[in-house]
């Protein structure tokens, strides 16, 4: 298998939010290679109001794993930080979403790429256009930047700094 680059969203609105992040960070880095990461952005949450505030960022990962074995390592470094799946949209210390993966399409029973809700999360395009705004979604064939202009979520994305070792 060749290289390929994949994009990840990562949120975090339990614990140490930002170590969560970075430890995601670092163990993609070692099954693969980190080549960019956007800005943190404090979220508000989507779906289920009475929670924290979640710190998201998206990455930009170059991998030689093939989707299922890239969705098993991402939830593998989720359980690791304790993740818990209590109901949907529930709090959580660590969230790994395969967003995109190259070009490809997949839809098999436990992963969906491109992701199915990625158009309508602010806080999934807000950081993914930072690090990739020219980059086409390969079913809507528009670019993120696009995507985020017209996407009708309000919920709140404040842009912080980005992560010290991975700066864009």
């Amino acid at each position: 298998m060749t290289s390929i680059k994949a994009y990840i969203s990562a949120g975090s609105n339990l614990g140490n939010r930002k170590a969560n992040l970075e430890y995601a960070l670092g163990e993609l880095d070692r099954s693969g290679t980190v080549l960019q990461t956007s800005s943190y952005f404090e979220t508000e949450p989507v779906g289920y109001a009475n929670q924290p505030w979640f710190l998201n960022l998206a990455i930009e990962l170059e991998t030689r794993l093939e989707p299922p074995e890239l969705l098993h390592l991402c939830v593998g470094i989720e359980d690791a930080r304790s993740r818990k799946r209590s109901f949907p949209n529930s709090p959580r210390t660590l969230d790994l979403d395969i967003l995109l993966y190259g070009d490809i399409v997949v839809r098999e029973e436990n992963l969906i790429i491109p992701h199915p809700r990625m158009t309508e999360r602010n806080f999934v395009l807000e950081p993914l256009a930072q690090i990739a705004p020219d980059l086409i979604h390969p079913i809507l064939k528009q670019s993120i930047r696009s995507l985020l202009e017209t996407c009708t979520d309000t919920s709140q994305a404040r842009r912080l700094t980005a992560p010290t070792r991975f700066r864009p």
